[in-house]
């Protein structure tokens, strides 16, 4: 009976500390990034209009990329610099040097001027 007993305390005490362990990781999966709860991946397909002017410096940077930009900014300043630093950009031929200039390009007041980002400065 007594063993019994104390099979039952080591049991109970085990699923507690599983339990807690089990909170402890589903909490690290559920943390906010760089990005908020976004995934990198869905962050940077937001930014497919600006797929262009991320590759070519001299290309117009068109509104609607300018208007995302300017809301990832908003929303989550890291997350941008994610995103360029990410493999996904260099899957995609993006130049992260020019891509860096995109808030300038599209005259955001309110960008990260001197911010690092990697070996990259957003201008």
């Amino acid at each position: 009976m007594v063993m019994m007993i104390s099979k039952m305390k080591i049991y109970i005490v085990g699923l507690f500390l599983f339990l807690v362990a089990s909170k402890g990781l589903i909490n690290e999966v559920d943390a906010a990034g760089e990005c908020g709860k976004t995934p990198i991946s869905s962050a940077a397909a937001s930014l497919s209009p600006c797929l262009a002017a991320a590759k070519n410096g001299r290309a117009a940077v068109p509104p609607v990329c300018c208007s995302k930009v300017g809301a990832l900014i908003k929303a989550a300043p890291k997350c941008l610099c994610a995103v360029l630093l990410s493999p996904l950009t260099k899957q995609a031929g993006i130049n992260p040097a020019i891509a860096v200039s995109i808030p300038k390009r599209c005259n955001i007041s309110k960008r990260p001027v001197g911010k690092k980002c990697g070996k990259y400065t957003l201008p």
